[in-house]
């Protein structure tokens, strides 16, 4: 009996119904309370998971995909621990075990799910070895933490190969993501989008990264998805997109949800999420990967992912007086992009809010709007009536859409969140569209709330396996 553990944990959960006392969020508190505490809580309840651990990481997708496993894990009749409200640092991911912990330091669990940030990944697999890492893909994010791509991409390379024995679950489609298994060495499965799933307006965004990372020559690509996703090959080293184990293809959007068919080892089955956004299937394409490597049979695969419903801001939808608004989290040229990718492919007229903050958690420096494409959003002003700028820098969120070329009489500065919101709902448009950063992401959805209806997603039959 390890009773440093235990005092870890005992106080770790008061400090836990303490934040809940007094309405704080602090996901994080009571990781940081055992860990001052004992530093080897996390690496000792860690492994009593009893299959293992699968971590998810990279920069876009992380809280959907791991979310999305969790939904497949559970179908499958395993029991699991997860970081499911997003706290991915090494202290939020020692809360989610001090969660389900009991005060003699057991957990009970099968699988632990843990949604790692980029950053703090070297950090988590010292103390965790996990079975199984999925990478999502790489982008620029929050250069005053992450620093330049290349640095973010090479903490993650250089903590894998510490690993003794890992099996990956690469995105093949993004370049810097495939590079994993040739410069660690460890077992990997790949999964992707068929090529030429996209229309050539959809794919005319800003390439984050166009050179091979292991010669440094200029990819060629046959086709993009987005961003350097696609299908690319290297004509001085031969690197090139590897043949995935999953791929999806004839995708087609169905309103609230995405359907499209899947392709594994065995056969195809369709495959239908509840959620928008083309990135969320290569967050289902993920789940079903680590689903079928563990061996959850493809008919629980579709079953999980059909029941999973979005976290906070991952494209939640309400309603307000039979009227859809979406809500979206956004924190980097390529995240909001997708999501203006997202907003066109929306039928009839739209209302648009952005709400932009600078504080910590969302980096500092606002300078990545420059690189969004909001010309698209002047391309297409016709069918979206209003722009609303809120949080703390809604002013420079405003004069980035005027040089994109939004006319000004379209755009709307109000620094009343709530008001702000009703008159984004209450506007002349069809549907609502609400954009925002992550710490004005939970007052956003909290006023959503009081205003309209969440939706509550309904599973419909199951598809079939052929």
């Amino acid at each position: 009996m390890n009773i440093r553990l235990i005092l870890a944990v005992w106080l770790a959960k008061l400090a836990a119904f303490a934040s809940r006392k007094f309405g704080w969020k602090g996901s994080s508190l009571p990781g940081v309370v055992a860990r001052k505490i004992y530093k080897g809580t996390l690496a000792d309840l860690a492994r009593q998971a009893r299959k293992g651990v699968i971590m998810v990481t990279g920069t876009n997708g992380k809280t959907t995909t791991n979310n999305m496993i969790a939904n497949v894990i559970e179908t499958g009749g395993y029991k699991v621990v997860i970081n499911q409200e997003g706290a991915n640092l090494i202290t939020g991911v020692t809360s989610a075990f001090i969660k389900q912990a009991s005060l003699l330091g057991k957990i009970d669990c099968d699988f632990a799910l843990l949604e790692v940030d980029e950053a703090s990944f070297p950090k988590v697999v010292q103390e965790v070895k996990p079975h199984y890492v999925v990478v999502n893909n790489f982008f620029r994010d929050q250069l005053d933490r992450y620093g330049e791509l290349d640095t973010t991409v090479k903490l993650v390379r250089e903590a894998l190969k510490t690993l003794p024995k890992v099996h990956l679950v690469l995105n093949t489609d993004d370049p810097l993501v495939a590079q994993m298994q040739q410069v660690t060495g460890h077992t990997a499965s790949f999964y992707g989008l068929a090529p030429n799933q996209r229309s050539e307006n959809e794919t005319k965004q800003t390439r984050e990264s166009k050179f091979c990372p292991h010669c440094g020559n200029e990819l060629h690509y046959d086709s993009f998805q987005y961003s350097q996703l696609g299908s690319y090959s290297c004509t001085e080293c031969g690197f090139k997109r590897k043949e995935p184990e999953v791929e999806a293809r004839a995708i087609h959007n169905l309103g609230t949800s995405l359907e499209c068919r899947v392709r594994y080892p065995q056969g195809e089955a369709t495959l239908t999420i509840n959620t928008q956004g083309f990135y969320n299937l290569y967050n289902a394409l993920a789940a079903f990967s680590v689903g079928y490597l563990v061996g959850i049979s493809v008919e629980q695969i579709q079953q999980g992912l059909l029941k999973y419903k979005p976290a906070v801001g991952r494209m939640e939808t309400f309603y307000y007086h039979g009227k859809t608004a979406l809500l979206n989290l956004v924190k980097n040229p390529t995240g909001f992009n997708e999501g203006i990718s997202t907003l066109l492919s929306i039928p009839g007229s739209k209302n648009v809010w952005m709400a932009i903050n600078d504080n910590d958690a969302d980096g500092r420096d606002i300078s990545w709007l420059w690189d969004v494409d909001f010309e698209h959003l002047a391309e297409a002003q016709a069918s979206i009536e209003t722009f609303t700028c809120s949080g703390l820098r809604g002013e420079e969120m405003a004069l980035r859409l005027k040089y994109a070329g939004v006319p000004t009489d379209k755009i709307t500065i109000d620094g009343d969140m709530t008001a702000a919101i009703q008159k984004t709902l209450e506007g002349p448009g069809e549907s609502a569209y609400l954009f925002s950063t992550y710490t004005a992401l939970w007052p956003a959805q909290k006023i959503l709330l009081e205003l309209a209806e969440k939706e509550e997603t309904h599973v419909k039959g199951l598809p079939s396996v052929s």
